[in-house]
């Protein structure tokens, strides 16, 4: 029986998720809404595939590919986010994803995804080889942001979205004092002043 885990917070994203999954033969579903729920139900259920959203509560998708990769699990994970692919799909790949679809894709694109990376493959948008199509500062500033550690970027997110150092530091079981270590080296590699600047970053990115 083919199983997979959905990892999302929105219900009504993972009901779309489950009906794509049902159409590709999965019949054993389970679901998780934050990413700290993702490993304990990864051992108990032993899924064969996880739709991951990197976007959500407690623990981000990112940190979580990390620890499926650290853990050897055997599932494959397919990424389904709203984030940009030119910002997360390389971060992804280096993590172990198999495949990664935008939301604002077709669901079409879901299914293609799921046959694939079922079938031994991969899926991955391709993306421009180059920037020329930026503008100056866009580029500037899409090189800083390639230049952030996965960790550093998690961090980065998570201040953008207004999360205090005690709460992120809690989630990714962190120290306060290495948090404030993280927000000082950001607010420098991003060449910003301040925390309201920081999200200003983020924003202009579409990365919040």
């Amino acid at each position: 029986m083919k199983s997979v885990l959905i990892v999302d917070d929105h219900p009504v994203v993972r009901a779309a998720v489950k009906l794509v999954l049902r159409q590709e033969g999965f019949q054993s579903i389970h679901e998780a809404s934050s990413g700290n729920e993702v490993m304990p139900m990864i051992r108990e259920h032993q899924p064969e595939l996880v739709v991951l959203d990197l976007s959500m509560p407690s623990l981000d998708g990112l940190e979580v590919l990390r620890r499926i990769h650290d853990g050897a699990e055997r599932c494959r994970v397919l990424v389904f986010t709203s984030q940009e692919p030119a910002f997360f799909q390389d971060r992804c790949i280096r993590a172990g994803a198999s495949a990664y679809v935008a939301k604002s894709n077709d669901l079409q694109h879901l299914h293609k995804a799921v046959h694939a990376v079922m079938a031994g493959y991969s899926y991955f948008a391709q993306l421009p080889s180059n920037t020329v199509a930026l503008s100056a500062l866009q580029r500037s500033e899409k090189e800083r942001i390639d230049q952030l550690s996965d960790r550093e970027m998690t961090i980065f997110l998570h201040l953008a979205r207004g999360i205090t150092n005690k709460a992120i530091a809690e989630a990714m079981h962190l120290s306060h004092k290495t948090v404030s270590t993280y927000k000082t080296r950001l607010i420098e590699k991003l060449n910003v002043d301040s925390l309201v600047h920081l999200r200003d970053f983020a924003q202009r990115n579409h990365l919040i």
